[in-house]
């Protein structure tokens, strides 16, 4: 199994002082200090890859929309870490297809080939915002999928269909690999790993509220689904990856000293607080009446972060106690742990420490699995 890291630049509130100096102050701290981890990772060795999500409007919780500007950067400052778009949010609303084949071919050239493309449609929030049609927004995803493949291996493409009108034209760069990155798809439910099987895409699997025997249940259905695609890019890509929260100290102790499930508490709560504020008015009546409960307990803080570690949701520990939880990760079936290291109100230092530590020690025990 291997070890990517993940990043959604958090910029907790409060900041210090007012709106927007203390926003931009915040920023431009997240952001230095996220090059510096990511660097980091790139020279101590054990880390695959690196993934940048795509959100708008996230305060808070991320303050990432442009990962094509981030990754560019990388590509020049790292030589071995995969760069990877986690994800670009495809749907036609957001963006045409032909700027999502520019600027994800444009970091593959750059950084020689080390890119890997994760395609998603985000939440309600973020759809109505660029106003993504609900009902139609999964066709979309994928429609724009096999159009961006399609014009890296054209040499000029044209389309008029439901979807675009495009005249003939030239898409240029072309990816450095051939004939393009490999794709993946978020995924957070059984059936979106069922669908990503049938396209032929790996999955990108965003399940921190499922324990290990579902996310099980899900790559098995994937991996079945995967036996007969039918791809909608031109390279099919089995490989699973699950995200969650990581951070790795010397020792127990020091978990508690660096205030490690403070930032795990916040977290959930922020998560859940965002969601009743920002995406609640946007979910379906089913949505609603599903996750209300567990929002409004979460929003309330009313949850022992520590529950999460114990039930395998998340790995906190010393390296130990992170080798033994990722190696249960690794029994799902999972080819790739996404650990997301900067959330809450972690210190850089801590970070850092963990980053290490990962890389050094448990990353070439966990390869072999």
């Amino acid at each position: 199994m291997k070890l990517d890291l993940m990043y959604e630049i958090q910029a907790p509130r409060p900041w210090d002082g007012e709106h927007p100096d203390g926003q931009r102050d915040a920023e431009q701290r997240t952001y230095r200090e996220a090059l510096e981890q990511i660097n980091l990772a790139d020279k101590t060795g054990g880390w695959n890859g690196i993934w940048l999500v795509e959100h708008h409007f996230r305060e808070g919780r991320s303050h990432c929309p442009s990962p094509e500007v981030v990754l560019g950067a990388l590509s020049q400052t790292t030589s071995n870490l995969e760069l990877g778009f986690g994800v670009t949010l495809t749907p036609h609303g957001f963006t045409h297809p032909s700027r999502i084949a520019e600027k994800v071919a444009t970091v593959d050239l750059l950084s020689q080939g080390r890119v890997q493309w994760g395609i998603g449609r985000s939440t309600p929030m973020e759809r109505a915002s660029f106003g993504v049609p609900e009902e139609t927004s999964r066709q979309s995803m994928a429609h724009a999928c096999k159009t961006v493949a399609d014009m890296w291996v054209q040499e000029y493409y044209e389309a008029d269909n439901e979807f675009m009108k495009f005249p003939k034209r030239m898409i240029t760069p072309l990816p450095y690999q051939r004939p393009h990155p490999p794709a993946w798809m978020a995924c957070t439910s059984e059936e979106s790993f069922e669908r990503a099987g049938k396209y032929g895409l790996g999955v990108l699997g965003l399940t921190t509220r499922y324990k290990l025997p579902e996310i099980k249940r899900f790559i098995d259905r994937y991996r079945e689904a995967i036996k007969n695609p039918e791809p909608i890019t031109h390279v099919v890509n089995n490989q699973a990856a699950v995200y969650t929260l990581v951070h790795c100290a010397e020792t127990a102790q020091k978990v508690e000293d660096y205030d490690v499930w403070d930032s795990v508490w916040w977290w959930y709560q922020h998560l859940a607080e965002f969601t009743l504020e920002w995406e609640f008015p946007h979910m379906s009546e089913e949505e609603k009446s599903r996750m209300f409960p567990l929002l409004e307990a979460r929003a309330r803080g009313e949850f022992k972060p520590k529950d999460f570690n114990d039930d395998g949701m998340i790995i906190v520990g010393d390296p130990d106690t992170c080798l033994e939880k990722m190696e249960a990760v690794a029994a799902t079936g999972c080819d790739r742990l996404l650990c997301l290291v900067q959330f809450g109100r972690m210190s850089h230092e801590a970070i850092m420490e963990s980053i290490e530590l990962v890389g050094s020690r448990l990353a070439p025990k966990l390869a072999s699995l």
